[in-house]
This record gives C-alpha cells, structure tokens and sequence, in this order.
C-alpha cells in the first residue's frame, strides 16, 4: 500500500505519503476486523472442519522450515532474504559468517536435546536467560570486547534512534494532508490483506489447537475476536499485527492484539503461559517495553534470537515430517512434505493453495480405489419378498440368473463411477454368452450423492445395456431425491421401454420377476407343447407386457424355455391329476406343501377337520403388529400384504400370493406377530385357529410335528430372501 501511494502521491510530498499510508493502515485493520466479526457471527467456522488434517500439519511445517530460513537470515546477518543460490551459499559458509549462524544452531540443538530428559516448562526462558548472562559474563570479563564493536561484526542487533516518545505515531496522522485519491486506490490491497488474513486464522488457530492437544476449540469465537481486537485497533490508530494467545482448560483466549502468530503462541504456552495471569503478565510487559521504548533491542545477542528461532523451526519441523512418518498414508505425507517445501522456499499462501489442490488429487485418488459396488448378485439370489407358488419359485431359480444386481454406495463422480462402467462391461462383452442377463438392477439406495459426470455416464451403460436387449432398472431413488432429480434432468429416463425406476429394490426385483414369468405361463398356454399344470391352483398371470417374437431367438429366450420346460417336467412327478377331485382345504394343503413334505395325502386328510374357510374383502386386516398370533393361513385365492417394521432392515412389505402360507412363525412359536398383514385383493382362506392347534397336536401329535417341520422351512426360505 505504501508503493502504491508513493506512485499516486509522489516522493516531492513525503507528508501527504505518510498521513495517508498510516490512515490506510488503520481502514485496512477495521475492514479486516468487520469480516472477521461477520465470519465468526455467521458461524462460518464451522468451514475449518473441511481442511484435511494433514493440510494442517504440513502448513505447521512451512512454517517451520520458514523459521529454520529465518534464523539463518537473522544470525548470519544477511542483507534481504535467504536466497537458493551459489553467491549466498559462498556468503553463508565464510570464516566470519559461518560463525555467527552456526553458534546459535549448536545452541538449539542443544536445548532441544535438554528438553528430551528434562521436561519442565520453565527450561526453555531458563535456557535462554542463561545464554544472555554467558554472552555478558564474556564481555564484561574480556577487555576487547565492546558493545559497539560488537554490534558492527553482528553479534547484538543494532540499536534504534532514540529519543521518540511511544504516543509519537500518532503525531503522524494528518487528515488536511491525505491524498484521498491515492487512499482509494489502496482498496484492491486492503481487500488482498483481508483475504490473507482469511486464510491464516482458519489455518493458524486449529493448527495452535493440534500443537496443544486442544479438542474444544470455537473457531466461530476467535473470528469474533479477531475481528473485534482488529477493529478497536484500527479505529485507535493501530495497524493490523500479531496475536499472543492465552491458554486454559476450556478455551483459546485471543489478548488484546489482533493477529495470531503460531510460534509465537506455542513457545508462549509451552514455557508455561497456560493461563489468563499469563496473559496479563505478558501484556503489561508489553506495555512497559512500549513505554520504555526500542533501546533494549540494542543489547540483545543476535545468537539468543537464533537460537529461538533455529529452536522454533527444528520442533515444528519435527511435528510435521518426523512424527508423521509412518502414520500418515504415503500421498498424504507427500503432500505434507511438498507444503513444507513450498512455503519455505515461496510464499505461505501459496504453501495453503498447493496443499490443497494435491489434497483434492489425492482424495480423488483414493477414494477412487474404492469401489462404488457394495455387492453384485445375480437374481437367483437376490430375490423380492413376494411368497410364491412353488412352480413359480422353481422356475425363478433358474430363470433369476437373467437379473443381476449391482448395489452401489458411497458418493458417485467421476473418479468412482468408472468402476461400475467397467463391471457392466465385462457382464455384457466377457460374461454375456455364458450367462446372459435381461436385466440389470442398478440398486442406489445407499449412494448419498452424484456429480453430473456419473450421471452422464448412466446414459452411457444405458446405451450399451441396448445393444444388448438389456433393460436397465434403477432402484432406491424418487424423483423428489436429489440423485432421482440429477438422473431424470440429463434425460435417463425419456424412454420407459429401456430404463425404469423403483423407489425400493424389491419392487424392481418384483418387476423384473414378474417379467421373467410371463415365459412361464407363455409354455403352459402354447398349444404345440402341452404341458401339465396344477389346474386345481391356477397361480394369475402377472400383469407385465408380453414378450416380443425377436427375442424368441436370443440365447436369453432358449434359456426361458428350457427352465420354464424344466419346472413344469418337474412339476409332472407330483400327481395332480388325482387333486383335482379333492375337496378344499386338502387340495390346498396337497399343493402348498409338495415342495416342502413327502407325505401322502391320507396323512393330510387327517388335518382337514381343524382347518376353517374364512373370506375377507379386500383391504380388511387380518392380524395386526405385536398382537397375539391366533392363527395359521392358508391363502386359497387372492392376494396378501405383510407389511414389515425391523429395527436391522426398516420398513419394508411383501406380497403373499395364493398358493402359499401366512403366520406359520408366530403362531406355532407362541410368539407376538412381526407383521401387519392385509388383503390387497378379496381373498379365500384356510385357518387353523389356536383352539385347533391345541386339539391337533392331541390326536394327530405326527401331522403336528410335520407342520412345525414345514414351518421351519418355510420360514428359512423366506428370511433368506428377506436378508439377500
């Protein structure tokens, strides 16, 4: 700022240069204390939380490396800053100057050897306070040495003009000579300072908080406090400078200065300035040093302040790239190392930048090791809840092969979607023509996000799935959902013919079985081939659209028919034929339970007494969650919902078709219902109550044994699709 207003004002009117550099001093200190105010009243601290740990580590270790670069400027008594150079180099290792940088270095290491065996905090002012009374025992005992000579071959610092009072900075100000016009063009500066400080309170503050092994750090509350120290002293005439902290159980404390300096904080609280007397302390020290003006910077050994700045550096140097190695991942501890180096040798805010671009590349890069599929199964094992007849349940085993299912997870963009294209690749080109699929269940009920390029890459699988004949469903999403929302704004779902969707996986399993059955009940009504079928059950055809005659020749087509032949073949060993003449409820008892038991049907005729028909309209409730199970269903005709509640699966349903059974689990276990269970359809049952059971199990104790059996089986078959 001082340049620029150098440039607008001019070097002839050194009055007007200086009123209105230090005025512009001031507005910056009050602007920058406004949006740090605003920042912390915002809550937007909370932002701190999104830089990765290890940014923070490797910025304490730039700014270890710039003070190790510090010390060597300092004691080597170097004109500028340390340059990378063979001149410096040269300038750095002569008699007179390797002395002077080399003894305050031996100095450090030795103290932070001390510090290894002796651990009390009050070593490192004791440590140093002893090399000043040596360095003066020296001179006063040694008549060629003098404090001016000395000086002048940059052992002590130079002394500073005297004779200024502390209140003569404010003589400066000059409203009726300041250049507002020059004033004005500092703005763009002021903004540029602010953004530093921006980036190095977030920064400075948590990594204070990691060095001191402080969880409970409101980040929120010291932007408040930074913004409010920088703006009273911007409004007193200051300028924007550095922040001690103070220290206790609870909290970072800011004192009255208005920027926080890392190192400065953490030698402050490690040499035991851990509470709020030792700020004071340290503030009216401050004050006494202000009043007493700069004389005393001129009797200071130049190695003392080496000595703690080499100190300084060497620990967080450590911090950062020697107790990190081998906790941290490979990449992380080279972003690490490559922050350290980038600040050391350019500029901090830089050092911030570079770490957190190779932050973002190395989680791309690692998260893109992980895969986006949970799981990949083909339909046969994970099939939908829905009780079926056993001939549907037969053909299904077989025919399921043709679903397969992909549950996907985590976040999708476009480091992690490429995994899923290439498992669908490889079922469409290297898998197909052994096991060729119909459909493919994308299941995202567990994906928390996607980016537009995953979601564009969905309508490249579903270009490939096209070439193949294969439809594409998609599970787990609502078009209310934010992932529902970015598939249907690049277009996925225009063509309901190759893409679908369902809010839940087993409504998209039920889809895809109810498709497959359409072959099922396509070879038990073609003419040419007749086949036997249960007609004492006839299980309704489900409401799918028929298949198209070009797939008839598709490898996936011949499969279909060879199942659906299989199933029915099977089906011929049973003798239906002789149940048809039966009466209900032993027809229905014959047919639900071929599957599951071998017994003749004289063994069966035997229950048929205990069994009661029983109507019900569609939507009445059979029997209600949690209440006491009174009986055992037997579904002639029509179609039940169960409707689930379980603390490890949630809420789900499952449609019981006729054919199969009801409440077999709590009613012989005595156990309370686990299930609502209603009619979707009208319905014809068979129920054997408790008072039955109890009569059954009394004169017919083998046919009752037989029905646990069966209900243990049952029961197993279903909780296994239930968990798959």
């Amino acid at each position: 700022m001082a340049f620029v207003i150098l440039a607008r004002v001019g070097p002839e009117r050194p009055e007007a240069v200086l009123a209105t550099t230090i005025l512009s001093f001031s507005i910056s200190a009050v602007l920058t204390g406004a949006v740090f105010f605003l920042m912390g009243f915002c809550k937007l601290g909370a932002l701190i939380g999104f830089f990765p740990r290890h940014i923070l580590i490797g910025c304490i270790g730039g700014v270890g490396y710039f003070l190790f670069a510090t010390g060597i400027e300092v004691s080597a008594r170097l004109n500028g800053n340390l340059e990378y150079n063979l001149v410096t180099l040269k300038k750095l290792f002569q008699v007179d100057t390797f002395v002077l940088w080399i003894t305050p270095l031996i100095l450090a290491i030795s103290l932070t050897t001390i510090k290894r065996w002796v651990k009390y905090s009050i070593v490192d002012a004791a440590y140093f306070l002893f090399i000043v009374a040596i360095f003066y025992f020296f001179v006063g005992a040694i008549d060629k040495l003098h404090i001016p000579d000395l000086r002048s071959r940059g052992w002590v610092f130079e002394a500073p003009e005297a004779g200024f009072p502390f209140y003569h900075f404010y003589t400066l100000y000059n409203f009726s000579a300041v250049d507002w016009a020059a004033l004005a063009d500092t703005i763009p500066t002021m903004l540029a300072l602010t953004f530093f400080g921006i980036i190095h309170v977030p920064i400075n503050v948590p990594a204070l908080a990691f060095s001191l092994g402080e969880d409970n750090v409101d980040v929120d509350r010291e932007l408040k406090a930074h913004g409010l120290s920088n703006a009273l002293s911007g409004f007193c005439g200051s300028i924007q400078a550095s922040a001690e902290v103070e220290y206790d159980d609870d909290h970072l404390l800011i004192s009255w200065q208005n920027y926080l300096v890392y190192t400065n904080s953490v030698l402050f609280v490690r040499s035991g300035g851990d509470s709020r007397v030792a700020g004071v302390m340290l503030a009216v020290a401050t004050f006494g040093v202000l009043l007493s003006g700069p004389v005393v910077i001129g009797y200071i050994p130049v190695m003392v302040v080496g000595a703690l700045i080499f100190f300084l550096g060497m620990e967080l140097i450590k911090v950062a790239l020697v107790e990190t190695w081998g906790k941290v991942h490979r990449l992380e501890y080279l972003t690490i190392v490559i922050i350290v180096v980038t600040m050391g040798a350019w500029d901090f805010v830089i050092g911030i930048l570079v770490g957190i671009l190779l932050a973002c590349v190395s989680f791309v890069l690692q998260t893109s090791r992980v895969s986006a599929i949970r799981n990949s199964l083909p339909g046969s094992v994970a099939a939908s809840t829905v009780r079926r007849h056993p001939i549907q349940n037969r053909f299904l085993q077989d025919a399921g092969k043709q679903i397969h299912v992909l549950k996907l997870a985590n976040h999708l963009f476009f480091g992690t979607i490429v995994g899923v294209e290439k498992q669908i690749r490889a079922l469409l080109l290297d898998k197909f023509e052994r096991e060729p699929i119909r459909f493919l269940v994308l299941d995202l009920q567990h994906v928390v996000g996607i980016d537009f390029s995953a979601a564009e890459a969905f309508t490249r699988i579903q270009r490939l799935l096209d070439v193949r004949g294969v439809m594409l469903i998609i599970s787990g999403i609502s078009m209310e959902g934010e992932i529902g929302a970015a598939l249907w704004n690049i277009g996925l779902f225009e063509s309901e013919d190759s893409v679908r969707y369902f809010e839940t996986i087993n409504s998209a399993l039920e889809h895809c079985e109810n498709d497959l059955l359409v072959s099922l009940y396509q070879k038990r009504d073609d003419p040419a081939e007749p086949v036997s079928s249960p007609d004492a059950l006839d299980v309704p055809k489900p409401k799918c659209p028929s298949l198209s005659s070009e797939i008839f020749s598709t490898p996936r087509r011949k499969e279909l028919q060879q199942v659906a032949t299989t199933a029915y073949r099977e089906q011929d060993s049973i003798p239906h034929s002789r149940w048809q003449g039966y009466k209900q409820p032993l027809q229905l008892l014959l047919q639900t339970f071929s599957t599951v038991s071998d017994k003749p049907e004289d063994f069966w005729y035997r229950a048929v007494p205990f069994f009661e028909r029983k109507r019900f309209a569609s939507g009445s409730i059979l029997y209600q969650r949690d209440e006491a199970a009174d009986g055992f269903f037997l579904l002639e005709s029509g179609m039940l919902k169960a409707e689930y509640m379980l603390p490890q699966l949630g809420t789900f349903s499952e449609l019981i078709v006729e054919g199969t059974t009801c409440g077999e689990l709590p009613f012989f276990s005595g156990t309370k219902r686990t299930s609502t269970t209603i009619a979707d359809r009208d319905c014809v049952t068979w129920i054997l109550n408790q008072s039955k059971w109890e009569e059954l199990q009394q004169t017919q104790p083998d046919t009752a044994q037989e029905l646990l059996k069966i209900s243990l089986k049952l029961t197993s078959e279903r909780m296994d699709a239930i968990t798959k």
